[in-house]
């Protein structure tokens, strides 16, 4: 036991240094998790499959349509692929969250009939 008792630390690392590394490495991995996850236009037009412009702002962050789990700021509206067709996906969201100003999937924004069709 006096063997234990005269070793403060094992490996050259306090346990003090264990538990603030992992708190620290824990606290940045939350906060890199937020900043992808939080929507923000010029993040949406890079990183997303979907963006969705709403006409008016929504209250919900948060809508499950067409398949896919949108997260939603203001009048923007950004999500992964999903494997419905983009007009099926804008439909769901549209019935979700009311009028789309526009739609677009993989960078190819839906035409003015699409949309039309997709706000029907």
């Amino acid at each position: 036991m006096a063997f234990f008792a005269s070793r403060p630390h094992c490996a050259g690392f306090a346990p003090v240094a264990h538990l603030s590394a992992a708190t620290l490495a824990l606290g940045y991995t939350f906060a890199a998790f937020g900043a992808v996850l939080a929507p923000s236009p010029a993040a949406a037009q890079s990183g997303a499959y979907y963006v969705a412009e709403l006409a008016q702002p929504v209250e919900d962050t948060r809508a499950v349509a067409g398949g896919v789990a949108w997260r939603c700021a203001e009048t923007t509206c950004v999500a992964p692929k999903a494997s419905s067709r983009p007009l099926r996906v804008c439909r769901e969201l549209q019935r979700k969250v009311g009028q789309l100003a526009s739609f677009t999937a993989k960078g190819e924004a839906l035409d003015a009939e699409a949309l039309a069709r997709c706000n029907g």
